[in-house]
């Protein structure tokens, strides 16, 4: 009776064991797995611009279990570091990460979502497209082009850039080589200057070689990184030109979409951590970037403040900049509308708080 009642009960046993596996095995079998590959317009050098796509690619590993892997490329080993947007965007891969100032030809609109002369710095930027709609117009421009763009690490405030010779007047623009993109390079091309967009890798070259004049790139860490302080003498701030600049995370749309909800979440929420790694990163790097500038190379680079006149007649030109720009699309007019309503709204919180504490901790160090 006994080895009866064993028995009974371990049929039982088995058969709800069993009934459960074949419950949970369709879910188990169901569940996909995704491998992309991502192109970036950065060369290997730049760690953290560079380590920025090798992190996301690692937390979604992470948080997927494996089963959503995105494979990094840096910038020329798939394809030039340019034309990652075209790739994305026709699904020969599925995720670049660049700057979306590289692409004016495709929009002007596309100049806003990265950064805009004399404009909001990282914090307002990313306000804006949460809470200003930045995003949701950003979505809308890139939507011709079949992709779904996500605000990546902001890097900014900037330099001004790496000169040959010193900026004096507004004047000393005319004729000046420059690699700087974007709006700020509209800027310098109507003070007189000659504007290059060239890539990372190829700024030493061309600015050794004096096929440039000048170059801006991010700030002390990473214009080391490239030994931009051996080409050129004269390394100005405050970066006018790009004091909020976000880079950028744009997936083909095909591609997000086929992704389950939970995954798409998963890789919002991984790019917004990626930002904050990022940003710090740089904070805390250019910190200590700047003060070796300033003692192993004293007497080499000369780290100097633009005038004040000279950052004044700038201005001017990035106003008349921003509205032309603003006139040349439907969507840059809708950008640049939205753009300039949320950095009057955030302007005056921005003075009294944040600007006003640095100006008092500036005034009692000295």
């Amino acid at each position: 009776m006994e080895r009866r009642r064993f028995l009974v009960k371990s049929s039982g046993v088995l058969a709800a064991t069993t009934v459960a596996a074949m419950m949970d095995a369709p879910n188990v079998i169901a569940q996909p797995k995704f491998q992309w590959r991502m192109s970036t317009t950065w060369t290997p050098a730049l760690d953290v611009l560079q380590g920025s796509a090798q992190r996301l690619a690692r937390l979604v590993d992470e948080m997927s279990g494996g089963r959503l892997k995105i494979e990094v490329f840096p910038g020329g080993q798939l394809m030039p570091p340019l034309n990652c947007f075209d790739a994305a965007s026709q699904g020969t891969i599925e995720v670049f990460m660049g700057a979306s100032y590289y692409w004016p030809q495709k929009d002007p609109a596309v100049q806003w979502f990265c950064s805009v002369p004399y404009g909001m710095d990282p914090q307002g930027m990313t306000a804006w497209y949460i809470h200003g709609g930045g995003l949701k117009l950003w979505e809308e421009a890139y939507a011709p082009f079949n992709l779904v763009p996500r605000p990546g690490p902001g890097i900014a405030p900037q330099m001004a850039g790496w000169f040959r010779r010193k900026i004096n007047t507004l004047a000393d623009y005319k004729g000046l080589k420059m690699r700087i993109p974007g709006l700020g390079g509209k800027v310098v091309a109507k003070a007189g200057g000659t504007v290059v967009l060239t890539p990372a890798s190829e700024i030493y070259a061309a600015l050794e070689r004096g096929v440039i004049d000048a170059s801006e790139w991010i700030g002390p860490y990473d214009d080391m990184k490239l030994g931009l302080h051996n080409t050129a003498r004269y390394y100005y701030y405050p970066g006018w030109h790009e004091p909020g600049a976000m880079l950028e995370f744009s997936f083909n749309k095909k591609a997000y979409e086929s992704l389950p909800v939970d995954f798409q979440r998963m890789l919002d929420h991984a790019i917004a951590a990626v930002q904050v790694y990022g940003l710090t990163d740089f904070h805390a790097k250019h910190s200590i970037a700047l003060e070796k500038l300033k003692t192993e190379f004293k007497g080499k680079v000369e780290i100097l403040q633009l005038p004040t006149p000279v950052l004044r007649d700038l201005k001017k030109l990035a106003i008349e900049v921003n509205r032309e720009e603003s006139e040349k699309s439907p969507m840059a007019k809708k950008a640049y509308a939205s753009y300039t309503k949320f950095q009057a709204l955030v302007g005056p919180w921005d003075h009294i708080a944040e600007g006003a504490y640095q100006q008092l901790v500036a005034g009692l160090t000295a």
